[in-house]
């Protein structure tokens, strides 16, 4: 593998960090376990150190590389420049779904630059429906928040609305020393598996973001005093929750509950 990294410097700015220890590597593949006939895209494949080995088990996928230099490597790539459907640009902006085939939905993996990682969750969840399991490499914090339950240090707007999409489920701890170069924080893979049904549906993303972000925004006040200018004390008690608690013991049934009392009782919520 080392070879690889022959005339490409990692970028800071695009927070490369690339991926060489063979041992991981094969574990990430066989978590993500692609199969031929799938539609697998790949973000931010880099020096293609997960590109490679899934091309040996697939004939066709898509990578979305915002480097050009790197986009422009896979184009001549001996083994991969035939299988390769190469989005070149940021995945911030991409539509998802225009990537989606008939019958198969998308299987989205990639090692996340962790300046852009939670925003671009976000971007993808829009697409939840046409999205089969997401695997991500992120930082071990950002994992540790996205699989928080209430009442956790970790647990936040980012569980909260992962969750609320997503089955969470922590696959691997992937240390330092498994990068060039390595970089000052541990890292780990995430399976997000999106929900066929979403099981506590909201009539309001834009209130159930309102509301997570009051909440965990003001994690030191009450409940009572994190909402006084949306609900009463009895409006909250007949919703189910303790205006005693702090938001962040609130379960996400609950952020649910509060966001559709709100969008049933007021217009919409001021951004």
């Amino acid at each position: 593998m080392n070879d690889v990294h022959l005339g490409h410097k990692a970028r800071k700015r695009f927070g490369q960090n690339f991926l060489n220890d063979p041992y991981i590597i094969d574990s990430i593949v066989a978590a993500i376990n692609p199969l031929p006939g799938q539609n697998l895209v790949e973000i931010g494949p880099g020096l293609g150190a997960i590109t490679e080995p899934v091309g040996r088990l697939v004939d066709k996928f898509t990578v979305i590389e915002l480097d050009r230099d790197l986009a422009q490597r896979l184009r001549v790539h001996p083994e991969l420049k035939d299988k390769l459907e190469i989005r070149e640009g940021d995945a911030m902006r991409q539509d998802f779904g225009e990537l989606v085939k008939p019958n198969t939905k998308l299987r989205i993996f990639g090692n996340l630059p962790y300046n852009i990682s939670t925003p671009l969750m976000f971007h993808i969840f829009e697409y939840h429906d046409k999205v089969q399991d997401m695997h991500f490499m992120l930082q071990k914090e950002v994992v540790n928040r996205l699989a928080a339950g209430p009442g956790r240090k970790a647990y936040g707007r980012l569980s909260v609305m992962a969750q609320y999409y997503c089955r969470v489920t922590p696959v691997l701890e992937v240390p330092p020393e498994a990068f060039t170069p390595p970089p000052k924080v541990d890292s780990a893979i995430v399976r997000l598996t999106p929900y066929e049904v979403i099981p506590y549906p909201t009539t309001s993303l834009k209130w159930l973001d309102r509301v997570c972000r009051e909440g965990f925004g003001q994690r030191r006040k009450t409940v009572r005093n994190c909402y006084k200018k949306l609900f009463t004390v009895e409006q909250l008690e007949a919703l189910g929750v303790n205006p005693a608690l702090r938001p962040e013991n609130l379960t996400l049934e609950q952020f649910v509950d509060m966001a559709n009392w709100l969008d049933a009782n007021y217009q919409h919520p001021e951004q």
